[in-house]
């Protein structure tokens, strides 16, 4: 048994698509799968959004107010005029941390250079941190793979229930 505490999560898949019910969100549920398979968090909620700032914002806010330790996004970081997911999350976001997005796309670009195309942001709300990732089930799945194994210890770090250094 670890003495770590328990991580809340929630899931947000930003599409104009699903959202319209056109097309059936694939990447929120593989999101959802690899954060309790690898991180063993415990979802505490999910929801589906248009590619509009005011609701990203809204949720994001509401979800760190409630004081979920991660909030992951998937959709909306690409270059078209729609992708619209790094803009809102930095309008909640307090104190950014990019450098984790660097070390998702340094080590998912190798095998893929589309990483280099996610304009994926990452930062701290309150207590919550918060991760915006690609649309794509493959890209999403990819990009918090690449950062799982340091997701642990910055949420222990944001609830102040770890030091920084040794």
């Amino acid at each position: 048994m670890s003495d770590a505490p328990a991580i809340t999560a929630a899931v947000l898949t930003v599409s104009d698509r699903c959202a319209a019910g056109t097309a059936v969100d694939a990447s929120g549920p593989r999101v959802e799968e690899t954060l309790i398979s690898r991180l063993n968090v415990t979802v505490v909620a999910r929801a589906l959004v248009p590619d509009d700032i005011p609701q990203i914002e809204a949720l994001l806010r509401d979800w760190s107010k409630q004081g979920v330790h991660l909030i992951v996004t998937t959709g909306g970081t690409g270059f078209s005029p729609r992708d619209v997911t790094p803009e809102a999350a930095m309008g909640v976001i307090d104190r950014p941390a990019m450098n984790l997005m660097e070390l998702a796309r340094a080590r998912c670009g190798a095998a893929s250079p589309k990483a280099y195309l996610s304009r994926g942001v990452a930062g701290v709300a309150g207590r919550s941190i918060i991760v915006t990732l690609p649309g794509s089930p493959k890209g999403a799945v990819e990009m918090l793979d690449a950062m799982c194994d340091l997701l642990p210890h910055a949420v222990a770090l944001v609830q102040g229930t770890s030091r920084s250094h040794g």
